[in-house]
């Protein structure tokens, strides 16, 4: 699976290229951003590109824009009137340069480059499936009043997910959208809490809200699911729990049924709609493909940032959180320079060297959306976890095969949860800690129902425990730090704020 990869968000005030989209402010009063469906987009003997165009939100500019679309050969798609972001498909080779000199065009790029087998989630390695055998072991070591899988769940105990759920489970007016591969809501630990009218699949930049959209391609589809089961597995007696037991989950389908890729403007459709449908947070655990990093100097990845920037921050303005997952490469995400060996993912890589204060993770870096990175049963930073000062804001168990193994029946330092047809496995990855922080964030969410998104934020780390640099992180032994940590005993580049806190969201 391709990593997540963090780095310090973009800042308010600078870089001047995002100064239109940089605050809430840009966003026009208006309560929908629902898109107008276009005409279908006709065959073409030459490859067809997706652009995201973004302009001014007036109804003459977006006119003029799509008048501007058509005369270089290119079909609407979809058009985002109330943030200004039109998706369109052209075989035409020029289609982007010349886009971008139409006037009210402000930043227009290709969302692809050719289509190549790939993946755009942070989970760690392959799924380990539960047994039939390991599940009987697992069942017989449960106690009085826990899920019969439960004594596996090392990561509820890590964070007082289990004792906090009989305090409050969470509210079911709260709803966590899994923007994902897809989510299996016929798994009996995740149907009684599952969201039908807040899901969709958002494949081509269009939600297509019809029965079962939302649901996994394939049984190998399966990150959605699991997680969606880490959030709000019910506690109903049958396999495991989630941090969150009493909250809704909706799934936003965004994965490209092809090549299982993440495109820009799938994304875009999911923020949107999860905004218009009442959604208060979204769990994010993937990269907006095809690159990993998008450097505000090439015109094509400049408009990747400008499109989905504007889609996060109309979520966050009706009252949406984003949580995000930092990424698997262990990268000190504030260092100078990192080397990006694997972009774009659609087609051939190219390495290069880019400065992850220029060149930005979408949409974990976008202003006002929460990054997480992950520890193991020890509470230590996982071995493949990216970090950085300033960049991490609070930690979350992700798991740890290595070097944190539990002392619980399966010995696996990874992550328990559900899988589609009706199946339980483990997983671990930056994409395993962002659910955890996202069901914390739902519980918080219940306590406080009026809490803006920034406010919510605020409280998901104040109520985190402090975790400072550990003293040495020699994971293997060689005598070498595998990573180093920077900052003080309450905020620093493994855990930001501390590693999140069930039980404290709920007191």
């Amino acid at each position: 699976m391709a990593h997540l990869r963090s780095r310090r968000r973009l800042a308010l005030a600078v870089p001047v290229v995002l100064s239109l989209t940089a605050s809430l402010g840009f966003l026009p009063a208006s309560a929908t951003a629902a898109p107008r469906a276009e005409p279908a987009v006709q065959a073409a003997d030459s490859p067809q590109l997706a652009y995201v165009v973004n302009t001014k939100t007036d109804r003459h500019t977006l006119a003029s824009v799509r008048r501007a679309i058509a005369a270089a050969a290119g079909t609407v798609v979809t058009t985002y009137d109330r943030i200004g972001v039109i998706v369109a498909h052209s075989a035409n080779p020029d289609f982007g340069a010349q886009i971008r000199k139409a006037r009210g065009v402000q930043s227009a790029g290709a969302t692809r480059t050719a289509p190549l087998v790939a993946a755009g989630t942070t989970d760690e390695g392959a799924a380990d499936y539960l047994t039939g055998a390991e599940a009987a072991k697992v069942k017989a070591a449960a106690t009085p009043g826990s899920e019969p899988l439960e004594a596996d769940q090392w990561d509820l105990r890590a964070i007082g997910a289990d004792k906090a759920a009989q305090i409050n489970p969470g509210s079911s007016r709260v709803t966590v959208a899994v923007i994902d591969t897809g989510v299996d809501d016929t798994h009996p630990d995740l149907a009684p809490n599952f969201s039908a009218s807040q899901s969709a699949n958002c494949v081509g930049g269009v939600a297509d809200t019809s029965e079962g959209a939302w649901r996994p391609y394939t049984a190998d589809d399966y990150h959605g699911t699991h997680v969606a089961g880490e959030i709000a597995a019910a506690r109903n007696g049958i396999g495991v729990a989630g941090v969150a037991p009493g909250v809704k989950v909706a799934g936003i389908k965004v994965s490209d049924p092809h090549n299982g890729l993440f495109y820009p403007e799938n994304v875009v459709c999911a923020f949107v709609f999860a905004a218009d449908h009442g959604v208060e947070i979204t769990n994010n655990s993937y990269y907006v493909d095809p690159w990993l990093y998008n450097c505000m100097d090439d015109p094509d990845q400049r408009a990747i940032v400008d499109a989905v920037n504007r889609a996060q921050l109309y979520a966050q303005k009706k009252g949406t959180l984003h949580l995000a997952s930092a990424g698997n490469s262990n990268h000190d995400l504030d260092s100078d320079a990192i080397v990006d060996s694997s972009s774009p993912d659609d087609s051939t890589p190219v390495e290069r060297t880019v400065d992850p204060h220029e060149c930005f993770d979408v949409p974990t870096q976008l202003p006002g959306i929460v990054t997480v990175s992950a520890t193991g049963v020890q509470n230590l930073k996982s071995y493949y976890s990216s970090y950085g000062e300033g960049v991490v804001d609070v930690a979350a168990p992700g798991g740890d095969r290595l070097y944190q193994i539990p002392d619980t029946p399966s010995k696996n330092g990874r992550i328990l949860s559900t899988m589609p047809n009706n199946q339980y496995g483990f997983l671990q990855g930056t994409s395993m800690a962002s659910p955890h922080a996202a069901g914390v964030a739902a519980l918080l969410k219940s306590e406080h129902p009026w809490a803006s998104p920034a406010q919510l934020q605020w409280l998901l780390k104040a109520q985190a425990d402090k975790t400072a640099c550990p003293e040495s992180y020699d994971q293997n032994g060689d005598g070498t730090q595998d990573a180093v940590c920077e900052g003080g005993n309450r905020v620093n580049g493994f855990y930001g704020h501390g590693i999140v806190d069930a039980l404290r969201a709920v007191k």
